[in-house]
């Protein structure tokens, strides 16, 4: 078996995806550790989560800097002294900058609960069904310049039922996106997914459209 997938998470808020993956390598299915948990907002309950499973945690307040290329200067450096072999955004509310980027470019993904191209930035829930859509969903994409615009990877999908407003979508999606962000790690632990020249690559195959999440938690 490879080494585990070091595995860096950044988070700035309640943590729940974070949770996911903690439960998911307490398991024992996945050969992932996370070594680091990284968040801009000190409150955050997703660093008492990595706390209580031992995981090193760090703060790094965006509020504390002069400049938005200083902050990302500081959580570049943060994160590469790890030297992590993949960089998780599960709800981290800041804009990745090309400081941060460029030394992870293709080893950086996030989390972003539309159904991508659809919706990037936020409100997603409530433009989906303004928009009269029947569908909705979460992606898992690689982080590029773009804001929720770089290559889709995976994808699942729950219909949007009559009367849903945005919190009772939201609570329905979050489970999945739960058992999203578990498979799609569990992915790049096997060394199956990667990007190249601006596409999603599988198993060296390229992939026209991003994988989806079955019933039985894997992705085709």
């Amino acid at each position: 078996m490879n080494a585990p997938l070091k595995t860096c998470v950044l988070v700035s808020g309640n943590g729940s995806n974070l949770q996911a993956l903690i439960d998911a390598r307490r398991s024992g299915g996945l050969n992932f550790e996370i070594n680091h948990v990284i968040s801009n907002v000190a409150k955050a309950r997703g660093l008492a989560r990595a706390e209580r499973s031992g995981i090193p945690t760090s703060v790094l307040d965006h509020r504390a800097f002069t400049s938005r290329d200083d902050f990302d200067r500081a959580l570049a450096l943060l994160i590469c002294t790890g030297k992590p072999d993949l960089v998780v955004l599960a709800g981290f509310m800041r804009i990745i900058g090309p400081e941060v980027l460029e030394p992870l470019r293709g080893r950086m993904i996030n989390l972003h609960p539309s159904l991508l191209p659809l919706y990037r930035g936020v409100d997603t829930y409530r433009r989906a069904i303004e928009a009269g859509d029947e569908k909705h969903g979460a992606s898992m994409h690689f982080v590029t310049e773009e804001l929720d615009g770089g290559p889709v990877i995976s994808q699942v999908v729950i219909p949007i039922q009559p009367g849903d407003e945005a919190d009772s979508l939201a609570a329905r999606l979050s489970p999945m996106e739960h058992r999203l962000v578990v498979a799609t790690v569990e992915f790049f632990s096997r060394h199956r997914v990667e990007c190249m020249d601006g596409s999603v690559f599988v198993d060296g195959s390229k992939q026209e459209q991003p994988l989806q999440l079955q019933d039985n938690d894997r992705l085709t």
